[in-house]
């Protein structure tokens, strides 16, 4: 048997990039898989069916089952008819992994408001809509023992704030805070919810890096970042809950999550002389990035 044999998977934007890798790698292990793109330009304009059915195509020439879904994750109507393509064509859903994205760059002070509400829009909404859908499927399921995965897309730009990336750090770093929530909420329904943060040379960060993504470059591969999904995709990942794992190339980490590193308290009400001198004192000595936490009481 095969990894995830008998598990149905829905991939967003998979029709290029690191999610047609997921898509691929997810049906040679054995999944059934949902193939969504709207095949839109980086800036998110546009439509072209062609990608998602290419890809489609070459996992079925390959003996894998697969179908095409164009729906717009972002409108709710089209995530929610996306969800329903898995458990109509399949008979059930396991795995989500909402991969979709646009980019609009533009320094803050020049970033329009209809370049913010686009990447928002793909990004944070289209990542609530198919998790609102699926969490909905796997609730009413009421399965405790459950191996249901929702896997997410952050990215390094939010997680280290990219400077010419506003209103995509904000979209990722809420994702971040998203599937923690979910990661909590869903665990009682048999759902593990994890966020990727990706390096890989694609058409999406090529002007960034200016780099361009090069056909068998093993350096940043796409597939680096699938198989890692892969492996979160099945049941042996239950383990992992609430986590972002990092993968850039051959190396995979696992990211902290937010924790206290420093902390002042005092004894009586803080005097704003004495709050401002402690908090410098204690704060400002500790470089972003150190580790280990340190705790000060003022006893005054």
């Amino acid at each position: 048997m095969s990894r995830l044999d008998g598990r149905v998977a829905v991939v967003t934007g998979a029709g290029r990039g690191i999610g047609q890798a997921v898509a691929t790698v997810l049906a040679a292990h054995g999944a059934r898989v949902v193939v969504n793109d709207l095949g839109v330009a980086l800036d998110g304009s546009g439509t072209d069916e062609s990608p998602a059915k290419q890809v489609v195509r070459s996992i079925t020439d390959a003996g894998g089952e697969a179908v095409v879904n164009t729906d717009d994750i972002a409108d709710f109507d089209g995530a929610g008819a996306l969800i329903q393509t898995a458990v109509n064509t399949f008979g059930q859903l396991d795995i989500l992994v909402n991969v979709a994205g646009i980019l609009r760059d533009r320094m803050i002070f020049n970033l329009t408001p209809e370049d913010w509400d686009a990447v928002i829009r793909v990004h944070l909404r289209g990542t609530y809509a198919t998790t609102r859908h699926a969490s909905a499927y796997w609730r009413g399921l009421r399965q405790a023992g459950g191996n249901h995965r929702l896997i997410n897309f952050t990215s390094d730009t939010g997680l280290f704030g990219g400077p010419g990336q506003p209103n995509y750090a904000a979209a990722k770093m809420g994702i971040v805070g998203f599937t923690l929530s979910c990661s909590n909420a869903l665990r009682k329904y048999g759902v593990t919810a994890n966020a990727i943060a990706p390096v890989a040379d694609t058409r999406m960060n090529e002007d960034l890096t200016k780099r361009p993504a090069r056909a068998g470059d093993q350096t940043r591969t796409p597939e680096d970042v699938a198989n890692v999904v892969t492996y979160l995709a099945g049941a042996e990942s239950s383990w992992c809950n609430g986590r972002v794992v990092h993968i850039a190339g051959k190396t995979v980490s696992l990211m902290s999550n937010p924790v206290i590193v420093r902390q002042v308290t005092s004894a009586t009400p803080w005097d704003l002389d004495r709050l401002g001198s402690t908090m410098q004192r204690v704060f400002s000595s500790f470089p972003q990035g150190s580790e280990g936490r340190y705790e000060y009481l003022d006893k005054r």
